[in-house]
């Protein structure tokens, strides 16, 4: 990454980069399911199928197999089945909606999120940051002002407002349009390595992975992420350095 342009802008992922939406969302299903007084016999189990129901659910409304509200419902559905629980469309939005306001209620930034970017501006003065993150604006917004960073973001860019998902180049390259930055001159960390940290490498930024939970990348993505430079760091402390080297 060392021998680029000055980078002027840093851009983040926003969950479970700079918010702690893991740890939201274990809080709030644990919560969910005991209002519900489903027999939890393992928590961290319980957990596991949240977030694997998540990551699959979510992903189909990425890539456009359902909507917004369907992804949610069969989510609902899944979990509360396999807690004894059937429930209709308009039950799974209601169970939904209460699970949110747990999920919501539980939201917190990972701990190094605002002294890495006060460090960053005392580092780098007039340095701007922003967001690219794979949901819908008006939601992530709202996360953003809820953790008090709203006002520290310049800009958001929503692959829900956009019609594109990362790792596409093209969201990063909106980004970069927005800002009316050169992709040499800027950075994006985010804590997955394909979508966030090689599709902005690819993309011409210098891309960072936030590997927090000491991940171990399959075979081509650790030899593309290396073909890319793309510098890895298990916490966001390490950025002000990257910058400097950038």
């Amino acid at each position: 990454m060392s021998g680029g342009a000055a980078i002027e802008v840093v851009l983040f992922d926003l969950d479970d980069t700079l918010l702690d939406h893991r740890a939201a969302v274990d809080a709030g299903i644990l919560a969910h399911a005991r209002s519900h007084a489903y027999d939890l016999l393992d928590d961290v189990g319980a957990q596991r199928l949240w977030r694997d129901l998540e990551e699959e659910h979510y992903h189909r409304y990425l890539a456009g197999e359902t909507d917004f509200a369907g992804q949610r419902r069969a989510r609902a559905r899944a979990f509360a089945a396999a807690h004894g629980h059937d429930l209709d469309d308009g039950g799974a939005d209601d169970w939904f909606t209460a699970y949110f306001a747990r999920y919501r209620a539980a939201w917190t930034l990972h701990e190094d999120a605002v002294p890495a970017l006060d460090a960053l501006e005392a580092l780098a003065p007039g340095i701007r940051f922003g967001i690219i993150t794979n949901g819908e604006a008006d939601f992530q917004a709202t996360k953003l002002a809820a953790v008090g960073l709203d006002a520290r973001m310049e800009h958001l860019v929503a692959s829900g407002a956009l019609g594109v998902t990362k790792p596409d180049a093209a969201i990063f390259a909106h980004a970069c349009e927005r800002f009316g930055t050169a992709p040499e001159q800027v950075l994006y960390v985010g804590d997955r390595l394909r979508t966030d940290a090689i599709g902005a490498a690819r993309a011409g930024l210098a891309g960072v992975w936030l590997d927090r939970l000491g991940v171990e990348p399959g075979e081509a993505d650790a030899a593309e992420a290396a073909a890319l430079g793309v510098r890895r760091i298990t916490g966001l402390a390490a950025l002000p350095g990257l910058v400097v080297d950038a």
